[in-house]
């Protein structure tokens, strides 16, 4: 008699109990602000910058990502503030795919700086480093640390090291 009791229970379990579903959703849109060091090459200085971000879970823990930096250095040649627009599109590894989501990864960037005398155009790749904590079901908190190198076939090589702070939502 007991054991009928058992499985009447664990039927009726069956047929209450709610539809299972996924913890994370794998699309994100995202915001950040950072600081971009540029070693003072290519004429420009320190700056911070706003950030636009996006990433797509493929499989396997890799995700691909885009993030787009607009940000406005101070140029000691014409000794004014100008604009600096730096999309970039990568690749990175989630070791953890819970709540805390450290990653590495690989971006190829491009760096348009516009200036009085001239624009300035820079092809880079670069490491990145990062961690995300997730607050709720679809939004995260994150800081990510990135090192780039820009080439130029008019000027030296432009570095820049770069470190920011951030909030997603996934869908």
């Amino acid at each position: 008699m007991r054991s009928f009791f058992y499985a009447l229970g664990l039927l009726v379990a069956l047929f209450v109990a709610a539809p299972a579903h996924a913890q994370f959703a794998n699309r994100s849109l995202g915001l950040s602000l950072g600081y971009m060091n540029f070693n003072n090459t290519a004429s420009l200085n320190n700056t911070v910058f706003v950030g636009f971000d996006a990433s797509l879970y493929i499989e396997g823990g890799f995700e691909l990502v885009s993030l787009t930096k607009i940000a406005f250095p101070y140029d000691p040649i014409s000794e004014q503030r100008v604009v600096g627009l730096a999309p970039s599109l990568g690749v990175r590894y989630l070791f953890m795919e819970e709540t805390i989501r450290p990653y590495i990864g690989a971006d190829l960037s491009y760096l348009h700086v516009f200036k009085p005398q001239g624009d300035s155009n820079f092809f880079g790749v670069g490491p990145n480093a990062g961690i995300e904590f997730f607050v709720s079901d679809s939004v995260s908190l994150g800081a990510r640390a990135q090192f780039n190198a820009y080439l130029s076939l008019t000027e030296r090589v432009q570095t820049s090291l770069i470190v920011s702070a951030g909030t997603s939502v996934y869908f």
